[in-house]
């Protein structure tokens, strides 16, 4: 019987990246199949348990961490995330809570919280799907090749990243850059949708199918919703959304940087005074 020779540490690094693994949760390997348990090793060899921050007096008591990080079941987890959110009064407060909420699974592979960039103040307020890894490890959105692409678009309407608001609906990167399950985004949904009513901006600009179809409640895709002005209800205001291409999109796709670009001249006419 013939044996396939052992891969090389190339092969194995190639398969690892295609794989979606490019980036290690911890210093040291880990044997998920040996049979001891945390009891049975050694105090040196036991690993650190996460703990949360106390909370304040505002912030009701969220979904607590595990001893092995196992996230609840996702409709508990929904239910705590919007009481939690409802609570928050600041984005200061609602960042807070996000720190100490272990609702979702992401917090527990992803290097740190992604929460926003910008100003508070800003008429106009932009958001993604989730971070990637450039965003995961600077801990600010769209900060890598779409970052700067984004830029780019916000420059074509007059303003800075000093002038506006960005942030994502999922505030952790996801394993590999994978894209988030339905569970995970209606997890983080009521973060999001309580971070917009904060900044209460006059535009709101969806980039990319996931974050329009999950806050704007359409099945469509971005090929039919972008450029069309549709209303977003706050609970205490409506502001006018724009749908329209994720950036990462438009680098994988620059033939549609035209449409793009069409939907940035009807944003920028709406943000010009009469």
């Amino acid at each position: 019987m013939l044996h396939e020779p052992a891969p090389s540490v190339h092969q194995l690094l190639a398969f690892y990246l295609e794989a979606g693994v490019d980036c290690a949760l911890s210093d040291e390997p880990v044997d998920r199949l040996a049979e001891e348990t945390v009891e049975d090793l050694a105090p040196a060899q036991r690993p650190a348990l996460r703990t949360s921050a106390p909370l304040t007096a505002a912030a009701p008591a969220v979904v607590p961490s595990s001893r092995n990080d196992a996230a609840p079941p996702p409709d508990i987890a929904i239910t705590s995330a919007r009481e939690a959110a409802r609570t928050a009064t600041t984005l200061e407060e609602l960042r807070a809570l996000l720190d100490n909420f272990d609702g979702c699974a992401l917090k527990s592979t992803a290097t740190r919280l992604v929460f926003a960039d910008g100003t508070p103040q800003a008429r106009i307020m932009f958001v993604g799907e989730a971070p990637g890894r450039d965003e995961d490890i600077e801990g600010l959105p769209f900060v890598g090749r779409s970052g700067k692409l984004l830029d780019l678009m916000i420059g074509a309407i007059g303003l800075d990243r000093t002038k506006v608001y960005i942030a994502n609906v999922i505030p952790w990167r996801p394993p590999g850059n994978r894209t988030p399950t339905p569970q995970e985004t209606q997890i983080c949904l009521p973060f999001i949708q309580r971070q917009i009513e904060l900044v209460d901006p006059d535009i709101l600009v969806t980039m990319g199918n996931p974050s329009t179809q999950s806050l704007l409640r359409t099945r469509e895709g971005i090929m039919r919703t972008r450029g069309k002005w549709i209303d977003y209800d706050t609970g205490r205001r409506t502001i006018r959304a724009m749908p329209t291409f994720h950036p990462a999109y438009l680098l994988r796709s620059p033939a549609y940087k035209r449409l793009a670009w069409q939907d940035l001249r009807a944003i920028r006419k709406a943000l010009t005074p009469a």
